[in-house]
C-alpha cells in the first residue's frame, strides 16, 4: 500500500527537485494570507495579523513564514508607505529582512536596525527580538541579552527557546558526545521552569537532535542518525520516555509549532528504534514533515521523512 502525498503539490518527476515541506504547517489562514502576499496583496496579512493579537507563539510563526517570501520586504515595505508607522507592518518588513540577511541577500546591520525600529513601535511584542535572535550566530552574551528580552515578553516563547538550543549545541563542537553538555542542562532547565503543560517539554528531545546536527556535520558520529547510537544511551532514553509521556497526558492540538514538536518527538523514536510510538506520532503529523530535524546532518528532509514513516507504519514508501 503507497502512502499517501506530503502534501496537495505534484510529488516530483524524475530529475526534478523534491518537494520540500511546507513551513506554514497546517494554519490554513496563513497559506492564504501567504499566496495573497505573493501576488503583492498585502492587505490579506494585515487582515491575518490583525486576528492573531498577542497570541505570540502564533504570531512569530506566521511573521516568520510571511517573511519567507521572496518578495515579502517590498510588499511589507509598500503596506509601510501606505499606513506609515503601523507595528505589523514594521514587523513583517523587519523579519523579512532578516531572512534576507540569512540568504547572504543583505547585510545583517539593517536588518538589526528594521528590528529594533519594529521594537519601538511594538514594545509588547518579541517578535522584532526573535527577529534580532535569528541574526546572532552564536549563544554569546548577545544572544542572552537578546533572550531575556524575548522572555521578558513571552516566557515561554517557543521558538526563541529552538533558536537558543540550537545556538548552544554548537559550543564546544569538537569535543565529541558529551551526556553532560551545556545544551542539555538548558533544555532541562527551561522544560522545568515552563508550566505542566507547556509545549518545551519536548526541549530536552531538540535538544539532543540539535546536539546529533553539530556532532555529526564534524564526523565525530556517524551521518546516518538511525545508525549512531545518539538515542539509545540511558539520558537519551529516559528524555524521550519523559516527552512522549508528556505528550499523552498534555498534547495540545491549537498550538501553532506543536508539529514541529511532533516531528523532532517522531524522529526521535525513529532513530531509537520505537516503531510503535514513532507510528502513533506519524498519525498526528500526517502530512505536516518539518524540515529540522530530518534534515540532520545532510539528508532531504522530505525523503526522510517518508522512509521513518514508512518504516514506523508499516507500509511500502512511494
Amino acid at each position: 500500500m503507497p502512502l499517501p502525498p506530503l502534501s496537495r503539490r505534484r510529488g516530483p518527476r524524475r530529475g526534478a527537485r523534491t518537494p520540500e515541506p511546507d513551513p506554514a504547517l497546517d494554519d490554513v489562514e496563513l497559506g492564504v494570507a501567504r499566496a495573497a502576499l505573493a501576488q503583492g496583496r498585502w492587505q490579506a496579512a494585515r487582515a491575518l495579523l490583525a486576528r492573531t493579537g498577542d497570541d505570540w507563539d502564533r504570531r512569530a510563526h506566521r511573521i516568520t513564514v510571511l517573511a519567507l517570501e521572496p518578495y515579502a520586504a517590498a510588499w511589507a515595505h509598500e503596506w509601510l508607505l501606505a499606513e506609515p508607522g503601523t507595528a505589523d507592518a514594521a514587523v513583517l518588513h523587519a523579519l523579512a529582512q532578516v531572512r534576507r540577511a540569512l540568504r547572504g541577500k543583505e547585510d545583517r546591520d539593517p536588518a538589526r536596525r528594521a528590528c529594533r525600529t519594529a521594537a519601538a513601535l511594538a514594545p509588547a511584542d518579541p517578535t522584532p527580538w526573535l527577529g534580532l535572535l535569528m541574526l546572532e550566530t552564536d549563544a554569546g552574551p548577545e544572544a542572552v541579552r537578546i533572550f531575556e528580552e524575548i522572555r521578558a515578553r513571552h516566557r515561554d516563547h517557543h521558538h526563541a527557546h529552538h533558536l537558543m538550543v540550537a545556538r548552544l549545541a554548537e559550543r564546544r563542537a569538537d569535543t565529541g558526545p558529551d551526556p553532560l553538555h551545556e545544551v542539555y542542562d538548558f533544555a532541562a532547565w527551561a522544560a522545568e521552569q515552563a508550566p505542566a503543560d507547556s509545549p518545551l517539554a519536548i526541549l530536552p528531545v531538540v535538544a539532543h537532535a540539535e546536539r546529533y546536527r553539530v556532532l555529526a556535520a564534524r564526523g565525530l558520529v556517524p551521518a546516518d542518525p538511525a545508525a549512531s547510537g545518539h538515542w539509545c544511551d540511558s539520558r537519551a532514553r529516559d528524555v524521550m520516555k519523559a516527552a512522549f509521556d508528556w505528550l499523552l497526558e498534555w498534547e495540545h492540538d491549537g498550538h501553532p509549532r506543536r508539529l514541529v514538536d511532533l516531528n523532532f518527538l517522531a524522529h526521535a523514536k525513529v532513530c531509537e528504534g520505537r516503531g510503535a510510538e514513532a507510528a502513533a506520532l506519524f498519525r498526528h503529523i500526517g502530512a505536516h514533515a518539518t524540515e529540522q530535524p530530518w534534515s540532520y546532518p545532510d539528508r532531504d528532509p522530505y525523503r526522510a521523512f517518508r522512509a521513518g514513516r514508512a518504516g514506523a507504519l508499516g507500509l511500502r514508501a512511494g
